[in-house]
């Protein structure tokens, strides 16, 4: 059963599972429908497909199929204008959550995309801790909170900005992660982790300065032994995680 809901003057029809992946989606920007099938409808793909139909026909959502680095294309998800103003009209996320619509930079689409697998490898870890999920925030929205700081207060600023923010100057720099996931933990306190997907393009320094802005770092399966061992060359103290 769908329950109608308004922008303005424009109604759209929709049941439970798809305001869930047009929330997802929002929170993410970008995700592989087939990511998309195996967490938010349990591996029921041809739900998911019915639901995605729905969607696109109400104008909420593109489809575009995508390139990878082994030569294999794959489907994303994203969400249209339309669809974020209905989630913010509605109020059906929280006020401080950041939604994002539309593949931005396409040859970065991919990548993106993987953010989504890889929050729900540590979601996961932090539910099986008894915490419970708060925000979503992604790199965008660091970068532009940061930017925005150092327009404010000047570079000679950084420390701060980078203390203000939860992060750390790392060679006069601020490192930012693709992901940040803030919750709450079992006690009722504020938690956070900051999360890298690292690939096999990462150069050394770059991955060292990662580790050393204290992110849990993620890699690919297939990349993260050859990543480990770059770690290991540079003595530093890190695991690589497997996505």
């Amino acid at each position: 059963m769908r329950t109608a809901f308004y922008d303005r003057d424009h109604a759209y029809l929709l049941r439970t599972s798809e305001t869930r992946t047009l929330i997802e989606l929002g929170r993410f920007r970008v995700i592989a429908a087939q990511d998309l099938a195996t967490h938010a409808y349990q591996g029921q793909r041809e739900r998911m497909q019915e639901d995605i139909r729905n969607l696109a026909r109400q104008g909420l959502i593109r489809q575009r199929r995508f390139e990878g680095s082994d030569a294999s294309s794959r489907e994303l998800l994203t969400l249209t204008k339309s669809a974020k103003k209905l989630l913010r009209s509605n109020r059906m996320v929280q006020q401080d959550q950041s939604l994002y619509c539309g593949f931005v930079k396409p040859r970065e689409a991919n990548h993106d995309a993987d953010i989504y697998r890889l929050y729900q490898k540590e979601a996961t870890r932090i539910e099986s801790a008894g915490g419970k999920d708060v925000r979503v925030v992604l790199d965008f929205e660091l970068k532009k909170e940061i930017n925005r700081d150092f327009a404010t207060f000047g570079l000679e600023s950084r420390e701060q900005i980078a203390a203000r923010h939860g992060l750390r100057v790392v060679n006069g720099k601020i490192p930012v992660p693709d992901l940040r996931i803030e919750y709450e933990t079992r006690d009722g306190d504020l938690g956070r982790v900051d999360l890298e997907l690292a690939t096999e393009h990462y150069r050394p320094r770059q991955l060292a300065e990662k580790v050393r802005a204290g992110f849990s770092i993620y890699a690919h399966s297939g990349e993260a032994d050859r990543l480990q061992r770059v770690l290991d060359q540079h003595d530093l103290t890190a695991e690589i995680l497997s996505l």
